[in-house]
């Protein structure tokens, strides 16, 4: 079978692209040091636990299963912590890639889809993001993963790796059968959020601000069900297998929906949410917005998932995990 190594495998994005890849008739293998990923969400293929910052390791993995290619979602992903704690994000995001790169390299495996962020962009002027925007990230989340885009831009010209970079909007949902879902602790994505202070007496949900430039007043943001980045992964490697190309494409749903939006849902579904209006959080713009045509162009993908099927299979993965 033909085998893909998946670092980051065991967490929320990793273990979905998993199963997709396993539908698809490729083995994924994860690579996960488990420090944020969990081990039950490793279900379609083999785990080595390991930090891809151990080069000697990774090779070790490398030359025994011998890989077509890397999807590579292992990285710390927080922004306010990134603000707190920089120096942990150069090393976990930046040096942990060049050592799988190096490990790559050393075993013979050029092929790379790497999970990159839309935090590269900053605060955009448009309101519409395309690939072409101007990247001037506003924390050190944002500018590690744009650092790496580099390295790999870099790498791409000396014919040393094939590549493509995926910067996404905001993941959300959870697999139509609920095997796995959004599991994050701290949990700080406003999904999971509001629809926890829909079911917990003692929760309220803080809301950011209610005086951005909007129609509503509250941030727009663009969600993407969490299959639909999985499928996209998927085509992407697909992509560099036959074509040797590489490339950098926004994953959206190309919609926006505000704060006030994802309450006004819910509440439709019958969960009534708690929340609070707090002041904006330094950096937030008020609205990102991709424009997905690229992605529907060069990997004839259109996410599929509305927001209220987002929000129904949160809802459905939440009360799972939670017993009710």
């Amino acid at each position: 079978m033909k085998k893909i190594v998946v670092t980051g495998g065991a967490g929320y994005i990793g273990s979905h692209t998993c199963k997709v890849l396993k539908k698809n008739g490729f083995d994924p293998i994860t690579i996960d040091n488990l420090s944020t990923g969990h081990q039950s969400f490793v279900k379609w293929g083999d785990l080595f636990q390991c930090d891809i910052a151990n080069t000697t390791k990774l090779i070790s993995v490398f030359k025994k299963i011998k890989p077509l290619a890397v999807i590579h979602f292992a990285a710390s992903s927080y922004v306010g912590e990134s603000m707190i704690n920089p120096v942990k994000y150069y090393y976990n995001n930046l040096l942990g890639t060049i050592s799988l790169i190096e490990a790559m390299q050393k075993s013979n495996v050029h092929k790379l889809v790497f999970s990159s962020t839309c935090a590269t962009y900053g605060i955009p002027a448009t309101n519409k993001i395309t690939e072409n925007t101007l990247q001037e990230p506003i924390n050190p989340y944002g500018k590690s993963k744009l650092l790496i885009e580099k390295v790999l831009k870099d790498l791409s010209l000396f014919k040393k790796i094939n590549f493509y970079s995926l910067r996404y909007f905001n993941a959300a949902g959870a697999d139509d059968d609920l095997e796995i879902g959004e599991l994050h602790d701290p949990e700080t994505h406003l999904i999971p959020l509001a629809i926890k202070s829909g079911y917990q007496k003692s929760y309220v949900l803080k809301v950011f601000g209610n005086d951005y430039d909007t129609p509503d007043g509250s941030a727009i943001r663009d969600y993407i069900h969490v299959t639909d980045l999985a499928i996209a992964h998927y085509l992407s490697l697909e992509n560099l297998l036959l074509k040797n190309n590489s490339d950098f494409i926004n994953l959206g749903s190309g919609i926006g929906h505000s704060v006030f939006d994802i309450i006004k849902s819910l509440k439709n579904l019958g969960i009534d949410i708690k929340y609070e209006i707090h002041g904006k959080r330094k950096g937030d713009p008020p609205q990102l917005l991709a424009d997905i045509s690229k992605a529907k162009k060069v990997l004839n993908w259109a996410p599929t998932y509305t927001i209220e099927k987002i929000l129904h299979s949160a809802n459905g993965w939440y009360k799972k995990i939670n017993n009710l």
